[in-house]
């Protein structure tokens, strides 16, 4: 359970992309959250995501999720497409997924156009894959960032984590001795999934963004400096998390930073434009706090090159607490649905 290895990617997915074509700006690469396709009135982003966890709130963060993506590369949602998998034909689930899918599609504006509903033998629990779509006039990628950039995050680690342990583990929760107000308070995390308010705001002025899920926040960043080929070092002092999230994750044994994170928005802004980007959330009612700084993979070689030595520069990634890390981070909560 969760995402392949980079290399994985790269050598079975990334290069086998069918035919060229010339309307087609970026394509399939490793962190990106969306295609962009030129059209003839500017170009459109194209995103698809599968959820088969979450089951109380599947169809809901379904919609969430797959919309983000599109947010998150500047674009506005306005299309999606659902496929809903069943594991037998139950349709009283089926009439909870798609009341959910019509709820938040039409909370968000989002036209949903189609799709295909079916039953697959050998599954135990339902999954969908939702395909969303929407115009943008500045396409935001994640592999944009640039040395001396400052890394904004909204809202917090675990956002989409804390309300999903909220309702799919308040047994567990309750029998730990989480009190009941702060479980359905967790819980209404599930209204502040979306980020296409500030993806609104950031987009402008952004050189890449990225919308973190599985693996949490700590693979997001992991996932935009790697495709930006830069260094971000953060310190986990400066990542905001809410106290209900630290109370939940305490209770369940897992990391704030390492679980899912839909909710939270990372953005690579330039230095100068930091204190602007915070101050425009900020009159949105969205909170935000710079956790980084993006550094050239490049500054530690050329010291040593000066120091008279031959040893190369670290590797792009994130420097958390420390610790480097560039390849995939496995998300906490994988091994509670086992």
């Amino acid at each position: 359970m969760g995402k392949l290895s980079p290399a994985d990617l790269d050598r079975y997915v990334f290069s086998r992309t069918g035919a060229p074509n010339d309307d087609l700006l970026v394509g399939a690469g490793y962190g990106e959250d969306a295609a962009a396709v030129a059209t003839g009135e500017g170009t459109m982003v194209v995103s698809t995501d599968p959820i088969s966890l979450a089951a109380e709130r599947i169809g809901t963060l379904g919609v969430a999720i797959a919309s983000n993506d599109v947010a998150a590369c500047g674009g506005v949602p306005e299309w999606l497409v659902s496929t809903v998998l069943l594991p037998e034909p139950d349709v009283n689930l089926l009439d909870d997924i798609t009341a959910q899918l019509d709820s938040e599609a039409s909370r968000l504006g989002i036209s949903i156009i189609g799709g295909h509903t079916e039953t697959v033998a050998g599954l135990s629990r339902p999954l969908l894959s939702l395909t969303c779509m929407g115009p943008t006039d500045r396409y935001v990628p994640t592999s944009g960032a640039e040395p001396g950039d400052a890394v904004i995050l909204t809202k917090g680690a675990g956002v989409e984590g804390t309300a999903v342990l909220a309702t799919d583990f308040r047994a567990d929760l309750d029998a730990a001795g989480v009190d009941a107000e702060t479980v359905d308070r967790a819980a209404g995390f599930f209204d502040d999934i979306s980020v296409l308010p500030e993806s609104a705001v950031l987009a402008p002025v952004a050189t890449a963004m990225h919308d973190p899920t599985e693996g949490g926040v700590l693979n997001g960043l992991v996932e935009l400096a790697c495709a930006s080929e830069v260094r971000i070092e953060v310190d986990g002092d400066d990542v905001p998390v809410r106290p209900e999230t630290r109370a939940l994750c305490d209770a369940m044994g897992v990391d704030p930073m390492r679980i899912l994170g839909s909710g939270a928005l990372l953005a690579a802004v330039p230095e100068d434009e930091a204190d602007d980007a915070l101050d425009a959330l900020d009159a949105e009612g969205i909170e935000a706090t710079v956790v980084g700084t993006v550094e050239s993979v490049d500054d530690d070689a050329d010291a040593n090159a000066e120091a008279g030595t031959d040893s190369p520069g670290p590797a792009p990634g994130v420097v958390y607490d420390g610790t480097h890390h560039a390849d995939g981070v496995e998300d906490d909560m994988y091994d509670l649905w086992n």
